[in-house]
């Protein structure tokens, strides 16, 4: 079980770890996005390029908030809960933060109870 912190807004976020593939661990805060339901993770260009991920897909189109954009589709490592998961990561532009999807609710368990600052994502 991993815990995790509200943000000023109420953002949920949490920390995960980005592993290079060069096997550099990297810590890095999460928020999660549950309009993002197309995916695990989304990143930013710039935030990419330490972890030289394999490319798997150029320009896939993804409706986002922000209306119709493109994205290049990587194949990431992370840990999440203490576990490794590789997953298909969206790398586009202008994301001010690394989103995690919903889809990781498929088989993580999410608990918030903001009155009694409770957030925690667990692997079921």
């Amino acid at each position: 079980m991993i815990s995790g912190w509200f943000g000023e807004n109420g953002e949920l976020f949490f920390e995960i770890e980005l592993i290079a593939s060069n096997g550099d661990i990297f810590p890095v805060e999460v928020m999660l996005d549950t309009g993002f339901t197309a995916g695990y993770i989304a990143i930013n260009f710039q935030d990419m390029e330490a972890l030289e991920w394999p490319l798997v897909e150029s320009d896939f189109e993804l409706q986002t908030a922000r209306g119709d954009a493109l994205f290049d589709i990587y194949e990431g490592r992370v840990i999440v809960d203490g576990q490794e998961f590789t997953v298909p990561v969206h790398v586009g532009d202008e994301l001010p933060e690394i989103l995690i999807g919903s889809q990781w609710l498929e088989s993580m368990q999410l608990v918030v109870n903001k009155p009694r600052g409770i957030l925690t994502l667990e692997i079921v």
